[in-house]
């Protein structure tokens, strides 16, 4: 059973998904990552042995007693049966999971705690998030958004590129989280109150840019959210491996107070009954968050597992976006914002509007050709979604 705290309405506005699926933990030059459990007493012994082995050293957890590092594959062997190592894991990967009043703030009933003080029991204050920390690992943030204006952005990591979002991902998650409530765009959660720390760990060169990063620096974030003095750690993102390290990790945060919400994932099969677990929100010291939509019925792509403790809006969130990120898709005079999927080209073009429907399958006939296709989401990946159209 997980043990957690829940901190006024914060958890339950946090369901934007993932998306992922197993893959080798190498680094980008094609060396074995992994991460290295040494015993008590032996990190100098293990870390003489990593240094004659070849290995690159990406950080050192001494309160796990823990090394990530990219190691050449043939000396690997070598390091298991090393005395001094307790284990060696693999660095797993992890995914992104994305004024209107969005669907998802009066589900959760935000409004009506906005504007009461719970009978006198805490102040309108902390109803509104107002002096509560949060910490968004994620792919940075839009600083300058317009709806993001007046929130108290206290900083982030990495210094020169936390306030920069080349993904789109995090100004999102930002945005469902905390965007202002004035007269622009949408309205979060926690309406412009809450204070938010940037963690950016997609879009950084040293991993998948935004497609994936790894476990250890997963770690490496949510550490440095503690460090800020965050009391709430979003990470809409997550893999399908576990790690005993980040385990571990997320249990010593969360027995420091720090409530660790992520998503359950997004890789649901409405055919079964209970889906694989994702991490880390499946750790029992992490909430995880499944996804309903606006008739709060329980999304296709939702992951459904015995981790899953709370769900919340998730299916056509309407949040902030940076406004460099990509042209609008104009239709029949209306303009409506966009985001591309990772790894896709960015351009411009004219061509008559058709509905794909699901684009789970081909159109199996000319009809989508010459076209801009329209798909909805659930039943297939993105991937596969745009690998039919094409």
């Amino acid at each position: 059973m997980k043990r957690n705290v829940l901190v006024g309405a914060l958890a339950t506005g946090l369901a934007l998904m993932i998306a992922g699926s197993t893959a080798a933990a190498a680094d980008n030059n094609g060396a074995s990552r992994v991460m290295v459990k040494y015993k008590p007493g032996s990190k100098a012994h293990v870390q003489q042995a990593l240094k004659a082995s070849g290995a690159r050293v990406h950080y050192t957890f001494d309160e796990l007693g823990v090394f990530a590092v990219s190691v050449p594959e043939q000396a690997l062997k070598g390091l298991r049966n090393n005395p001094n190592i307790e284990y060696i894991e693999n660095d797993a990967l992890r995914y992104p999971s994305a004024q209107t009043i969005p669907y998802g703030i009066d589900m959760v009933q935000a409004r009506q705690v906005w504007d009461n003080d719970l009978n006198g029991e805490i102040d309108a204050g902390a109803a509104t998030g107002e002096g509560m920390l949060v910490c968004v690992i994620d792919s940075g943030i839009e600083a300058g958004h317009e709806d993001l204006a007046g929130v108290n952005l206290v900083g982030g990591f990495p210094k020169d590129s936390w306030n920069y979002d080349n993904c789109g991902h995090g100004t999102h998650v930002a945005g469902t989280i905390a965007a202002a409530n004035n007269d622009l765009g949408v309205v979060g959660v926690t309406p412009g109150k809450a204070s938010l720390y940037i963690v950016k760990v997609f879009g950084n060169e040293d991993a998948g840019q935004c497609t994936w990063t790894f476990s250890s620096q997963l770690i490496d974030a949510a550490n440095r959210c503690a460090a800020r003095g965050a009391r709430v750690i979003n990470m809409s993102l997550g893999g399908d491996a576990p790690t005993r390290a980040e385990s571990q990790a997320f249990e010593n945060l969360n027995k420091r107070g720090i409530l660790s919400v992520a998503a359950a994932g997004n890789d649901g099969n409405p055919a079964n009954p209970i889906d694989l677990d994702s991490y880390p929100a499946s750790y029992d010291a992490v909430l995880s968050v499944g996804a309903v939509d606006s008739t709060k019925a329980l999304a296709s792509f939702s992951q459904k597992n015995e981790q899953v403790e709370l769900t919340a809006p998730g299916v056509a969130v309407l949040s902030t976006a940076p406004s460099f990120f990509a042209p609008p898709v104009v239709s029949g005079g209306e303009e409506y914002a966009s985001v591309p999927m990772a790894n896709t080209l960015v351009a411009s073009v004219t061509a008559p509007l058709v509905s794909g429907g699901l684009c789970n399958a081909p159109a199996g006939d000319n009809s989508w050709v010459g076209k801009v296709v329209l798909c909805q989401r659930g039943a297939a990946s993105f991937l596969v979604k745009s690998q039919n159209v094409a």
